[in-house]
């Protein structure tokens, strides 16, 4: 029987809904939606520039994966919704800027509006590096 784990971090956020930070089952972590808001904080304020939240929430996105064992080399897949298509090129650099040489599969999805207010928010797939099955190897990139 599959064993499916759910992971919380203080590193985060709270989740602001019925949901785990992320879920590990079948040698992959699921990390749920996530939003621009600082760990520990209750005031949610989605009054930063749009960079500013790109940082944020891609923080809270490795934080979660730390959290889980993992890193930004385990990441498969990112989906980023971002309001205003403009945006694209602000986020591209945050996203460079914290994923360094890794480049995992991403979608960055246009929408009209978020949660809160914010203008950003990130889901992720990333393999568990701490699967008792497959490779006990960090994964190698190749380009």
């Amino acid at each position: 029987m599959t064993k499916i784990e759910s992971i919380f971090t203080q590193n985060a956020p709270e989740p602001l809904g019925h949901y785990s930070h992320a879920v590990r089952a079948d040698g992959l972590i699921h990390v749920s939606g996530q939003l621009p808001i600082k760990a520990g904080d209750q005031n949610i304020a989605s009054s930063l520039p749009f960079e500013e939240q790109a940082h944020l929430v891609l923080r809270n996105l490795l934080s979660i994966l730390d959290a889980a064992g993992a890193g930004s080399r385990d990441v498969v897949k990112v989906t980023a919704y971002i309001v205003g298509v403009g945006q694209w090129g602000i986020f591209n650099a945050a996203f460079a800027e914290a994923f360094g040489d890794v480049r995992p599969a991403r979608s960055v999805v246009p929408v009209p509006e978020l949660h809160h207010g914010f203008l950003i928010e990130l889901d992720a797939v990333a393999l568990d590096p701490h699967a008792p099955s497959g490779s006990k190897e960090k994964p190698e990139r190749t380009e």
